[in-house]
């Protein structure tokens, strides 16, 4: 989500019937012949068909491991780890430790994930009987209820990532133009509206076949910048601080930076999809392991180069501490990868809205359904420009990148990635598991509660201390501002200085 990740749609039978589907795969599965469809087991559980709004649409085919990889890793090496020196900065070694942790929970309730959508039969042959997220949690929960928090936690997640794009647009872009004397010669309320402006004709997305086409491009210029950054810390590398990396932390903010770290490695949503979009299911294990290993060494590598560089001058997003010529011209390169990637999630949204979040709330389908010459329907053309107008308000509101990201991480990327996983696993598994593994989960969703909870209350308390500042600072400068009458006007100067005669 964060990165260009491509979806792909998951496979059904020309007649639009789910297929049961069922390969061989490094958990012990052989496959299912078309003489076992008889069994009763399988007859019992079918596949149950997802509309899901991350694929391409018309796009079936399959994909490699190296590409399932691709995804993965766009996914969880997006741009949003420019935050990641500001967390280090607040939690020193705990913030590296953290880094790397979370990388092994994720890849481990990545897999555990996956292994939800199989189930066992009595002669020990593994079958494929969910397709996505949705259907695991109808297992657990009841389709309804699932279709409701699942949905709910998707929109919550994509709108929130569309506000941090336009945020961050505005961000690097009035740094990038600085002049000296730190001021700039466009706000950055201004630079936000005009960011909308410009992805205003994304209200007339019907797919994301164009969208698509950026992707990788997109990605590999942000690894080269990402690169550059590197290569200008490891020539600061003589004025390094490593005495300035402690082990204490800032019990208001580091919680925050949690938060930011548990958003960085959210992608389970879409595992499940991508794991049934695979050659050979069987290299899934493998692929998640070593995309998560290559990102947790990353982004530990980048959060702690580029802090001993700046140390506690350290900003939120930390292209902002680079000279101002190179500033310049990656802020403007990070602008523009912004905006392409601001399509992915907002199709993602508001195709989660108008397919399944309004039905389900006695909204017709045929509101949100697309005319026969494939145009859009005025509900369809005011929810979706409602939709952008909504994320420039919010980041016009909430221009603090770091915090809203930690928000974000702590509300949804902590239950999507911590918490739901683990659940489903001890529901579905329950009488497979052994006793580890119980502890494991619940240890587990005890972490993702106590990182939601501690998260959304310090990102909260921090955004109301923020605004109390800035209120703060604006009743100084208007009083500074304001001609203040002399306070000897108010005597006879007469009567202060009467010379002797």
């Amino acid at each position: 989500m964060k990165g260009q990740a491509i979806f792909i749609q998951n496979e059904y039978s020309d007649d639009n019937q789910p297929l049961y589907q069922a390969d061989c795969d490094d958990y012990g599965g052989l496959g299912v012949s078309s003489s076992d469809m008889s069994s009763p087991e399988i007859l019992r559980s079918p596949i149950q068909k997802s509309d899901s709004i991350f694929s391409l649409a018309g796009d079936r085919a399959k994909i490699s491991a190296w590409d399932a990889g691709w995804n993965v890793t766009n996914a969880i090496q997006g741009m949003f780890v420019l935050c990641l020196p500001f967390a280090i900065k607040h939690g020193g070694y705990m913030g590296l430790i953290l880094i790397i942790g979370t990388a092994v929970i994720c890849n481990y309730t990545g897999l555990i994930l996956v292994d939800c959508l199989y189930e066992t039969e009595p002669n020990g042959r593994r079958v494929r009987i969910r397709s996505s997220y949705s259907d695991i949690a109808a297992a657990v929960w009841g389709e309804r209820i699932a279709n409701i928090i699942i949905n709910t936690c998707m929109v919550t997640e994509c709108t929130m990532i569309c506000v941090l794009y336009i945020v961050v647009v505005g961000d690097l872009t009035t740094r990038a133009f600085e002049s000296l004397d730190g001021s700039t010669p466009i706000p950055h309320m201004a630079v936000c509206i005009i960011a909308t402006l410009i992805l205003l004709p994304c209200i007339f997305l019907r797919d994301l076949k164009e969208v698509s086409r950026f992707s990788m491009g997109c990605s590999v210029a942000q690894f080269l910048v990402l690169g550059m950054i590197m290569i200008y810390c490891f020539s600061k590398v003589s004025t390094w601080q490593w005495n300035e990396i402690r082990f204490n932390y800032s019990a208001q903010e580091f919680p925050v930076s949690v938060g930011v770290i548990v958003f960085s490695y959210t992608s389970q949503l879409f595992l499940p999809s991508l794991e049934g979009d695979m050659e050979k299911r069987g290299d899934f294990k493998k692929m998640l392991n070593f995309t998560h290993l290559a990102a947790a060494a990353a982004k530990a590598i980048f959060a702690l180069v580029c802090f001993l560089t700046w140390v506690e001058n350290t900003e939120e997003e930390v292209t902002n501490n680079l000279p101002r010529a190179l500033r310049s011209i990656v802020n403007l390169s990070l602008v523009i990868k912004a905006l392409l990637s601001y399509p992915l999630p907002f199709f993602a949204a508001l195709e989660t809205l108008e397919i399944s979040l309004f039905p389900l709330f006695g909204f017709g389908k045929t509101w949100f359904t697309f005319k026969a010459d494939r145009s859009l329907t005025l509900q369809m053309l005011i929810v979706r420009l409602g939709f952008i107008l909504g994320t420039l308000l919010l980041a016009v509101c909430v221009p603090h990148f770091d915090l809203l990201m930690g928000l974000t991480g702590s509300l949804t990327g902590s239950a999507l990635s911590f918490i739901f996983p683990c659940i489903f696993h001890i529901s579905i598994k329950r009488l497979k598991l052994r006793y580890h593994e119980v502890f494991f989960d619940v240890t587990i969703i005890m972490l993702g509660v106590f990182f939601s909870v501690t998260g959304f209350y310090n990102s909260i308390s921090l955004l109301v201390q923020q605004y109390l500042d800035d209120d703060l600072d604006s009743d100084l400068s208007s009083t500074l501002a304001t001609p203040q009458k002399s306070e000897l006007s108010i005597f006879n100067l007469t009567d202060i200085y009467q010379p002797d005669y």
